[in-house]
């Protein structure tokens, strides 16, 4: 089981205070009182996972909402042969350098001083992580911060922790990235947001693939299935030892992930990714788990025909549904929420935050 750092907060998120009700006069003038203000400053977020590389540029938006104002994604597969060698290629490097200049322009374009860049599992299990850090801040100008298992859980966790359900005490969030897979057990009381337990396990879409030793036209999904229901099995019993047994009728499954997202996407049958129609969807569990069989039992050109999934994801869905169907055996709920949001916009709302404080 991982610790938490010492003398940080689990206290995620508190929920905005309803705006009052003011009569239309007022209204007006407030308006007119606050036309010379200067617009909100803007944030940028930069996301370096084992497969992803992503950025998210907002500023704050009503009631403590993020509103976006420019994104960029792209799979840069860091984390290729690091569960085998140790580090990190040159050609990861190369297409994650190239990457980190493209978020690097989009933040110069739009003249955003507060910015934060994280990496995670891969840079995290690779012993010359610091060869890439060097050349992100001499190439790109950017400062990139290899963060913790802890710290990444902490973060994701405040992204997602406003999509809790409203009739529910809490949720059992997850993150099922490239190289890595986090689950947090989160409680809401009183209109705050605690961390009651969290693990990270180093197995993600991409270190399953390659810790499976097989090629992806010959994917063992039993084998895998197995191995990561064996992996949160542990993590439940160290679980239930620290905040006792998980309620599936007080707290439901919220999901942050491209798994998690695409097999959203299918279930409600998008003919191509929409944001909009996944982000804070509800879903039967059971109805995603009939969406992982019906790709498991698709060939990769089948998986690939599937507007949700594409040519680039062909291969990592079936990990990502050997970890997603383990989470469900291990935690059964009726219930999951699907967030298209997470470490992103926790680090977003911690720049405003910092950004209030400073005014």
């Amino acid at each position: 089981m991982l610790g938490w750092p010492k003398g940080a907060s689990k206290t995620l998120f508190r929920e905005p205070q309803a705006a009052p009700q003011m009569d239309k006069p007022v209204k007006k003038r407030r308006r007119r009182r606050h036309l010379g203000r200067k617009p909100p400053p803007l944030m940028a977020a930069i996301d370096l996972g084992t497969n992803n590389c992503r950025l998210l540029i907002a500023a704050p938006g009503r009631e403590g909402s993020i509103r976006i104002i420019d994104s960029f994604s792209r799979i840069v597969k860091l984390g290729e042969g690091v569960a085998r060698s140790g580090i990190l290629s040159e050609a990861a490097i190369d297409r994650t350098v190239a990457a980190l200049k493209v978020c690097a322009a989009h933040i110069e374009r739009h003249s955003v001083h507060h910015v934060r860049a994280v990496a995670t599992e891969a840079c995290r299990a690779a012993s010359n992580a610091n060869v890439l850090v060097e050349r992100v801040a001499k190439e790109t100008g950017l400062t990139l911060t290899v963060i913790s298992a802890a710290e990444e859980a902490r973060l994701a966790s405040t992204g997602c922790a406003p999509l809790i359900g409203a009739h529910y005490e809490g949720a059992l969030v997850f993150d099922i990235g490239g190289g890595s897979t986090e689950v947090i057990w989160l409680h809401r009381e009183k209109g705050q947001t605690e961390i009651v337990h969290f693990d990270s396990v180093p197995l993600g879409v991409m270190t399953l693939a390659e810790s499976a030793g097989v090629q992806p036209a010959d994917f063992s999904y039993p084998a895998m299935l197995a191995d990561m229901r064996n992996r949160f099995s542990l993590v439940k019993r160290d679980m239930d030892l620290k905040g006792g047994f998980f309620d599936h009728t007080r707290y439901h499954l919220l999901g942050t992930s491209g798994t998690v997202t695409t097999l959203a996407g299918i279930a409600l049958k998008l003919p191509r990714y929409v944001r909009s129609r996944v982000d804070a969807s509800w879903h039967e569990c059971e109805t995603m788990q009939t969406v992982v069989k019906e790709i498991i039992a698709l060939d990769r050109q089948g998986r690939a025909s599937l507007g949700c999934v594409g040519t680039e994801r062909a291969d990592l869905i079936v990990p990502g549904c050997a970890i997603f169907s383990a989470i469900h055996e291990v935690w059964p709920c009726g219930r999951l929420r699907v967030a298209d949001r997470g470490l992103r916009e926790g680090i977003l709302r911690e720049l405003m935050a910092e950004a209030r404080h400073e005014q």
